[in-house]
């Protein structure tokens, strides 16, 4: 599961895939998540670590993450082991290369204090994971659809 790599590759998609970093520690809402995006009509590249510490290291392309592609967007969860999501959120929000970034927040949370505490460390959105698993797919599909089909990333390059 460290540092797990999934290619989801459609053929009518131009250009670069998106690369995707998905911090969960579920590995339900992993492999969930992956189906999805494996059907996406955008083509990406899904990449998985499972707590707060590899998140970081992934990010600074540290250790066994040196040379990993810089991801377009990351999907974080908030409970996580290690390191929290939050102080995640914090970190990559306060480091000049990784602001840019957009972060959203995919965490079964439903508390003020997360909601207000994450948008205030400048996470771009905040959804509460649904419990039905036809819900779940459906939060899934409409990140897919804005983030990927509507919104205009910023370049990996930054």
């Amino acid at each position: 599961m460290k540092g797990e790599k999934e290619e989801a590759v459609n053929t009518n998609c131009v250009g670069q895939p998106i690369e995707i970093l998905l911090v969960e520690d579920n590995l339900g809402d992993v492999d969930l998540t992956r189906e999805v995006l494996i059907e996406s009509k955008v083509s990406n590249n899904l990449s998985v670590v499972v707590d707060g510490e590899q998140a970081m290291d992934y990010l600074l392309q540290k250790g066994v993450y040196a040379g990993v592609a810089r991801p377009d967007l990351v999907l974080l969860d908030l409970n996580l082991p290690r390191k929290d999501g939050r102080e995640v959120l914090e970190e990559i929000k306060s480091h000049s290369s990784l602001r840019t970034i957009p972060v959203v927040i995919l965490t079964t949370s439903r508390a003020e204090e997360d909601v207000v505490k994450t948008y205030h460390h400048h996470a771009n959105c905040y959804i509460t994971k649904p419990v039905d698993l036809d819900q779940f797919i459906a939060v899934v599909k409409a990140i897919e659809d804005f983030w990927f089909t509507v919104v205009k990333l910023p370049s990996r390059r930054e």
